[in-house]
């Protein structure tokens, strides 16, 4: 039998283990799509995120955006000019993220297939096969914190 864990907070996050930290920080269901869109696709703005998930509520993605800038995954820049611009990135800590992040998709991906496969409604978009790599945006800055061996 395991031994029960004792109990931190963090934050104002009440959590047993680094396990349950973690799916405190990036768990749910928008808040690791954004960190995957946003890994993939580099800056974006809110719309572009909504864009990217058609099925999210403004209020929700609002949310789910001020929650993961809160735990620090994500930068929120926002450009004083009218209309007002305000643009999304992942920090540091979002993208130690990013590879945990692929190895899901590619799972979703193993596991599609192994039951067969899902249809597409015609004339739907799909993400193409493995796109797999951090957008370029993030290269540079992830190779200085590296040593210089990218990712």
């Amino acid at each position: 039998m395991a031994d029960r864990c004792g109990q931190k907070k963090l934050g104002g996050k009440s959590y047993r283990c680094y396990f349950e930290l973690a799916l405190l920080v990036m768990g749910g269901k928008w808040k690791p799509i954004i960190l995957y869109h946003l890994g993939v696709n580099g800056v974006q703005r809110f719309s572009e995120l909504g864009r990217g998930m058609p099925d999210v509520t403004d209020r929700m993605l609002t949310r789910q955006l001020r929650e993961l800038e809160a735990d620090q995954l994500i930068n929120r820049q926002v450009y004083r000019q009218v209309p007002p611009k305000v643009e999304y990135s992942l920090t540091e800590l979002g993208l130690g993220l990013f590879p945990l992040l692929l190895q899901m998709r590619e799972w979703g991906e193993v596991y599609e297939q192994a039951l067969g496969g899902a249809e597409l409604t015609p004339g739907t978009y799909y993400e193409p096969p493995a796109p797999g790599a951090l957008h370029p945006s993030y290269l540079a800055g992830t190779a200085a914190a590296s040593g210089g061996q990218g990712a």
